[in-house]
């Protein structure tokens, strides 16, 4: 790249102006569509590459700068400023002033007149005068008849400007039209007949297909015959071929850093801020006895970065991890000199992983090519991301793994963004929470854009509400997270249940006792709710890099995930909390100590694993997708991502239960479906391959059977079934029609003590086997094979130990792993798993529907009768 004055010292053409001025007036049509003018227009900022094709540089100031109103400074260059500009001197643009910008897209078109002027005089104007003499005269331009002859006349160019094609002629009048009502717009100037002769050698710009569109991106690549030939030739510079962006941010791996550049090149000086104070200030705010800093004010001084130190870094990288194939067979692939040392890295920290630059490099490269081919590469975007995301392509990889297709900016921008909406105030009481310790977000543009997109969220999602209305959700949701505690840490979560330290805010209750108690209990209700759902969602407590690296991974599990997360974060606090009280863990949430993310991230996969996917069914959550938008890619990661909210709902599914019957109980309930799969169990209707096990393999879980062995009906007198014998059992019952389960089996039980010494016969043995089964205890009428029987009536001691049993021992011996408690009333079990948690047992919950949702699977065992 080079100035384009530059190109002064070679023949300038009056083809070669017209292209120049073109693809200038190319570059400031698409600054304009995105809302930026370029305001500092001049030589300087204008390169031309090898082939001669122009680009716009340091086009941004005005824009960051709030159009100039954030800089003690004026933006752009005296011998370049429009009249306007000029005329308006150095204001501060407010939101009080009209909405047209102080300076538009016209302004840069004078400052294109005055440099293409230049380059056909082949000199700079201006240069014998100082700046106040510079301005004047620009000023003075309007009261002239023909500008491009008076600035001739000035610089003793008036026989070069008579030379000038027709064209040219034209269009520098155009340009240099000294009202800004009757001087066009770079869009309007490259329409203009000027322009008939070069216009056609420039195709129409097509923005390129985004990454989120299908439509395919490749297809005017051309490939060698032999692969790789695209790494053969030895001193190929395939770092150049990168992005600037990649090149910048690993040049910063590599031990770049900017400002060290800019101190030593003393375009920063830096003074205590003492000694840029003035000496003397009166009311009206005039100082003296200090002169004005220079270094308050603009350098655009350009700095040239070596690479040197990058290059050195990149030495032993081999081109072919510049083009790494996407398939899965890689085995015929040649590898880099450093490849083990790459395999080394991948198991080093996440933290180590990201500053490693050779690494960086190689993830980079690897994932541009995997967005390049999304959405036909999801799958592969998806397993890469497991095992790490580069950050330079975080912003993508998210997007791809959220399945974001079509063009999402376009979408963006259609949405109605500033009509007022009821939600607006609250989100106006969030967003300044949200982030305060980091400089961009807690910045006025941070928090207007952050307002936006919120706003973009509740506007384009009518069917749900903000957080803040969604009070029967955050209760469900609360109330889950409650029971994973309870049942990964029980110990924890009875600690945190005595001190009354819960994830649950009863609202009715708080906004009631609002009445009594005023104002003070309204903000210390509001803060211990807000604690727990910073914690939850952790947008106040922990820094941005902390929450990128949870989201990495949060994005590839399902809507379960963050209630490990949770866990996992409160098991790394979990000492602290259980040495203190209430008000000791409110300002421990309130100033949370340092997480390893890490660890968390990996014990929290560890918890998900061990977690059956129906535990965390919530009702309130999105209702389920449809089938035609659950993909094939989703259903490949169904071991990690599948959400039970979105699968096909049967009878052995999880029902839904009041709040308060949730809220009530300490374990979570599994669907009857979970259960059949935990255990592996197959039966009529069933077909399910069970796995092969070894000798050493043991169950996943142990299933507690919490029936009573009899049940004792009221209602008939012993001195009725004195007289039934066997024989005439059956009969009676038709005759009697008594169709109560429990009563015949009472019937048969009085039969069979009032005949204890009769014999099973060939005549008789088909009844007496029928009269078994229902003298037989519940539990062995029909039990899941596999379970264990602990009857709820006498499990436990008064003082809520378990009563020391054989059932009780096999119990004990499977602490740690799932424990499922199946009865036949819900409350019962409910009431036995929350004092197996009392007494610090883990992983336990509770089969949804108990035994009659299993019975009509056919999956129930039944003994043969002992004769």
């Amino acid at each position: 790249m080079c100035h384009v004055f530059i190109f002064l010292i070679f023949c300038c053409s009056s083809f070669k102006v017209l292209s120049i001025a073109f693809e200038v007036l190319q570059g400031l049509q698409y600054m304009n569509k995105h809302g930026i003018v370029h305001r500092a227009l001049a030589p300087r900022n204008i390169l031309m590459d090898q082939e001669g094709h122009i680009k716009l540089a340091k086009f941004g100031l005005y824009h960051m700068t709030a159009y100039g109103a954030d800089v003690d400074f004026p933006i752009g260059y005296p011998s370049y400023l429009a009249p306007e500009v000029i005329a308006q001197g150095v204001i501060k643009f407010s939101e009080h002033m009209q909405s047209e910008k102080p300076s538009g897209p016209k302004s840069d078109v004078w400052s294109l007149g005055i440099i293409l002027f230049e380059l056909c005089m082949g000199r700079k104007l201006f240069q014998s005068l100082d700046v106040a003499e510079r301005l004047k005269l620009i000023f003075n331009l309007g009261c002239v008849d023909d500008i491009l002859t008076v600035l001739a006349e000035e610089h003793g160019s008036l026989d070069i400007i008579k030379e000038l094609p027709e064209n040219i002629l034209t269009l520098l009048r155009k340009c240099l039209t000294f009202q800004p009502s009757k001087r066009p717009t770079p869009d309007k100037l490259l329409n203009d007949p000027v322009f008939s002769e070069i216009s056609s050698l420039y195709p129409t710009f097509h923005k390129p297909p985004s990454l989120f569109s299908p439509t395919l991106r490749c297809a005017n690549l051309t490939l060698p015959e032999d692969i790789n030939q695209l790494f053969q030739e030895e001193n190929s510079d395939y770092l150049a071929e990168r992005s600037i962006e990649e090149v910048y941010y690993l040049w910063c791996l590599a031990g770049g850093d900017l400002e060290k550049e800019l101190v030593n090149k003393e375009i920063i000086h830096s003074k205590p801020p003492i000694c840029t104070l003035p000496v003397f200030v009166f009311e009206d705010g005039e100082s003296f006895g200090q002169v004005r800093d220079r270094s308050f004010l603009l350098d655009d001084t350009t700095i040239t970065l070596s690479l040197c130190q990058l290059r050195n870094r990149l030495k032993d990288v081999a081109g072919e991890a510049f083009y790494p194939l996407l398939e899965d067979d890689q085995s015929n692939v040649p590898h880099s000199n450093s490849s083990n040392e790459l395999s080394a890295a991948a198991n080093l920290p996440l933290i180590i992983r990201e500053r490693d630059t050779e690494y960086q490099l190689n993830r980079i490269v690897l994932f541009d090519r995997l967005l390049k081919a999304y959405p036909y590469k999801k799958n592969q975007i998806w397993k890469e991301a497991r095992v790490d995301i580069p950050p330079l392509m975080r912003g993508l990889t998210w997007a791809a793994l959220l399945g974001v297709e079509g063009d999402i900016q376009a979408k963006y921008d259609a949405i109605d963004k500033d009509t007022p909406i009821p939600t607006d105030r609250q989100i106006e009481v969030d967003i300044p929470r949200c982030h305060q310790y980091d400089e961009l977000l807690s910045s006025p543009e941070g928090h207007a854009k952050f307002r936006r997109v919120l706003k973009a969220w509740v506007v384009s999602h009518p069917d749900l509400v903000y957080w803040q209305d969604n009070s029967h959700v955050i209760q469900e949701y609360l109330a889950v997270f409650s029971q994973m505690i309870a049942f990964h840490d029980p110990e924890l979560s009875n600690h945190l249940n005595e001190i009354g330290f819960i994830p649950d805010v009863p609202l009715e209750e708080k906004y009631n006792s609002n009445l009594h108690i005023g104002n003070y209990q309204i903000n210390e209700y509001d803060n211990y709710e807000c604690e727990w759902h910073a914690f939850i969602y952790t947008s106040y407590v922990f820094p941005l890099h902390k929450i990128f690296h949870l989201w990495d991974t949060l994005l590839l599990g399902n809507s379960s995930f963050p209630f490990c997360i949770g866990v996992a974060i409160l098991q790394q606090l979990r000492d602290r909390l259980l040495s203190n009280g209430f008000n000791e863990c409110i300002l421990l949430f309130s100033d949370l100590p340092e997480i390893d993310i890490e660890r968390c991230v990996r014990e929290s996969i560890s918890l998900f694993c061990w977690t059956p996917k129906s535990a965390t069914y919530r009702q309130y959550a999105q209702h389920p997708k449809q089938a035609s938008e659950v993909t094939c890619t989703r259903s490949l990661m169904s071991c990690f991502s599948s959400d039970y909210q979105d699968a096909p709902r049967s009878d052995l599914s999880r029902d839904s239960i009041k709040l308060n019957d949730l809220k009530s109980e300490v374990s979570p309930r599994i669907s009857a479906e979970d259960l059949i799969d935990l255990c592996d169990l197959t039966g009529p209707g069933h077909f399910k391959t069970p796995p092969k096990k070894t000798k050493s393999s043991k169950p996943k879980l142990l299933i507690v059977d919490i029936r009573n062995s009899e049940e004792y009906p009221s209602k008939l007198k012993m001195s009725q079934l004195t007289y039934l014998s066997t024989i005439f059992f059956f009969s009676y019952v038709e005759y009697c029609n008594i169709y109560d389960e429990t009563i015949i089996r009472f019937i048969a039980l009085n039969v069979f003590y009032s005949n204890a010494n009769f014999e099973v016969s060939n005549s008789n043995r088909k009844e007496w086997c029928k009269m078994n089964h229902y003298l037989l205890p519940s539990f062995n009428r029909g039990h899941i094979s596999g379970s264990i029987n602990i009857p709820f009536g006498s499990a436990f001691t008064t003082e809520g130990e378990l009563i020391q049993c054989a059932a009780t021992s096999m119990l004990q011996s499977f602490k740690g792993r799932v424990v499922v408690i199946v009865g036949h009333v819900a409350k019962n079990a409910a009431l036995f798993a929350a004092h197996l948690v009392k007494t610090k047992y883990p992983r336990v919950c509770i089969l949804d529907g108990g035994i009659n949702k299993i019975k009509p699977t056919g999956l129930l065992t039944v003994p043969s009768p002992q004769i």
